[in-house]
């Protein structure tokens, strides 16, 4: 097949599964979540097994954002390792995180089981490798960190690596709790189902401005409609950096390609998503439907011009690179694309109110994990709208 499009391949391999209408009237609801990716659709499905009446919308398709340009791996681990963490807010407090991240892959596997999702979600192990020997030293300083905090994980050798995977490294961590998804397909087919029970869903519905100054916020659309709601969630990811005056992210844009199906790897393989210790990091996962893929090459500059000529000089690195980890693969490009992400300081998300805007509260899962983030925000925000505490609220805070 080979295609070098701007799309994604899990917007290709599944098509718009799910359209909606734009909105053309005024509207009046509970809550108004805005966002239709992933974290909008775990977001509203929590609001709605709540109890709430729920709008979505979208300014695009659903899920047509970073949901559609994400890998899709789901760890506990967070960008910043638990050692760096533990120097910004604390021990334990850093340790409380990254069990939340735990929590998190099991807690959405639960939701895709009982609700019988078709998905591709797959549980699977985690392999942290150190792409260098100076790397190795912090890499083992994060793993008996890990492993005082009980997380589940296990020191490799260089020889254990190679041994298992074929890959070559300077030793690594294997964690025993990761997961892969399609989140597109995930957040289509969870939006559909709350479709199917009252929620009400409007994509291609541009805003022009949120008033929040009022007893009830409002949107206003560019169609000059306007939707009243007690309280709004936004769920706009990298796209909430333009609304905010904080500076809660750093964009930047990461890259991917994935291998024609069928290709040959051993079980261990297909049993785990891999990462490394790189600056960019790389990172890599069979799919549900054979395939190979790859990511990183992440980079804080993208010159549209040139977006098409950047993509594909960015696969050619990706695959030299696998090639030197794993030399056995023989690895044949079927479809590239790029997304935008954000980062954060400390690795953590935003989940709350910003002192910026009044009966709003936000859900941010920004960076390599925001899926599992975005899992911890759905009990988060049904907590806050009941005004109950949550021990994890103060990490993930506005202004810290």
């Amino acid at each position: 097949m080979r295609l070098r499009t701007f799309e994604s391949f899990w917007l290709v391999k599944n098509g718009i599964l799910y359209s909606y209408p734009s909105l053309q009237e005024d509207l009046k609801t509970e809550i108004l979540v805005i966002g239709g990716g992933i974290t909008g659709a775990l977001t509203s499905h929590a609001l709605m097994e709540s109890g709430y009446q729920v709008t979505l919308i979208d300014r695009r398709d659903i899920a047509m954002g970073s949901s559609s340009a994400t890998t899709s791996m789901l760890q506990y681990e967070i960008d910043v390792p638990l050692y760096e963490l533990s120097e910004m807010i604390g021990e334990e407090s850093a340790a409380t995180c990254y069990r939340a991240g735990v929590q998190a892959i099991f807690n959405l596997k639960q939701l895709v089981d009982s609700l019988q999702l078709d998905c591709g979600f797959e549980m699977k192990e985690s392999l942290y490798l150190a792409h260098s020997k100076k790397a190795s030293t912090w890499l083992r300083k994060e793993f008996k960190l890990r492993e005082k905090h009980e997380l589940g994980v296990k020191w490799l050798s260089a020889s254990e690596v190679t041994a298992r995977y074929g890959m070559i490294s300077h030793g690594a961590i294997l964690s025993e709790v990761a997961a892969s998804v399609d989140a597109y397909k995930l957040a289509h087919e969870l939006i559909q189902y709350n479709v199917k029970r009252g929620m009400t869903v409007y994509d291609q519905t541009e805003i022009d401005q949120i008033v929040t100054t009022t007893p009830q916020p409002s949107v206003l659309l560019s169609t000059g409609n306007t939707i009243q709601a007690e309280k709004i969630i936004c769920c706009t990811g990298f796209e909430s950096t333009k609304m905010l005056k904080e500076k809660v992210a750093d964009l930047f844009y990461t890259y991917a390609t994935v291998s024609e199906q069928g290709i040959l790897v051993n079980e261990q393989v297909k049993r785990t998503i891999f990462w490394n210790t790189a600056n960019p990091y790389l990172y890599m996962r069979t799919t549900d439907d054979g395939r190979f893929l790859i990511g990183g090459e992440d980079s804080a500059f993208n010159i549209p011009l040139f977006q098409q000529r950047i993509k594909e000089r960015k696969s050619d690195i990706l695959i030299k690179k696998l090639e030197k980890i794993l030399p056995e693969i023989e690895f044949i490009e079927d479809f590239s694309w790029a997304g935008t992400f954000g980062t954060t300081k400390d690795g953590l998300p935003y989940i709350g109110a910003s002192p910026e805007f009044d009966n709003m509260l936000f859900v941010l899962g920004f960076g390599g994990n925001g899926i599992t983030f975005s899992v911890q925000g759905m009990e988060l925000v049904v907590n806050m709208l009941q005004g109950k505490p949550h021990p994890l609220a103060k990490f993930y805070r506005f202004g810290r």
